[in-house]
């Protein structure tokens, strides 16, 4: 017999809070990207973010904000979800395979400078390593939002924050609010408008 579905869902909220708890000490971390990524701006640069499913998903939340804005009004800001563009996207994967559907685009955009942030649940992802590999390549700043470490994602870029936690649904959360909080750390960096 299955549990009550308020067990259920209570379960999965308990799991939130502690993941939520675990990761204030991101507060720091995050605060010091939303610095660096404010001084990329100031030097013309641009941000890239790539994932798959949900984490594409979390990652073009993130371009979305940047464009639009989080808290308050300020200029648009240059951000590209590399899996928006299904052309390019089905174009390369067809002609170079899977694992290179971020890396080549990667390389056909970003100059040294600008920042790449890659999400992965598991941190293993080809596709996403494979970006992460070229944007440092090509003298991109490297940033990534995984799960439990160590994986090779984070072991890979500049700089990493991993969410320990035991599903994938509460890394996906937790990387929503992580999204939230740069954006949040960027606009107060930025200077006023």
């Amino acid at each position: 017999m299955s549990p009550p579905i308020s067990d259920v869902l209570a379960e999965h909220f308990t799991a939130l809070e502690t993941s939520l708890r675990e990761n204030r000490t991101a507060i720091d971390h995050l605060w010091d990207w939303g610095v660096r990524l404010a001084g990329t701006y100031a030097r013309g640069g641009r941000l890239y973010a790539c994932g798959n499913g949900g984490s594409a998903a979390e990652a073009q939340h993130l371009t979305a904000e940047l464009i639009g804005r989080f808290h308050r009004e300020r200029e648009p800001l240059s951000a590209i979800p590399l899996h928006a563009d299904t052309s390019s996207l089905t174009a390369v994967t067809n002609d170079y395979g899977a694992d290179e559907m971020f890396a080549r685009q990667i390389r056909a955009h970003a100059r040294p400078g600008d920042v790449l942030i890659a999400l992965s649940t598991s941190g293993c992802s080809p596709n996403v390593v494979g970006a992460a590999k070229a944007a440092r390549e090509l003298g991109a700043t490297t940033w990534a939002l995984t799960g439990p470490a160590p994986n090779p994602l984070a072991g890979l870029c500049d700089d990493s924050i991993t969410v320990e936690a035991d599903t994938v649904a509460t890394i996906q959360e937790m990387h929503l609010v992580l999204v939230h909080a740069l954006c949040a750390a960027l606009e107060s960096a930025l200077p006023a408008r």
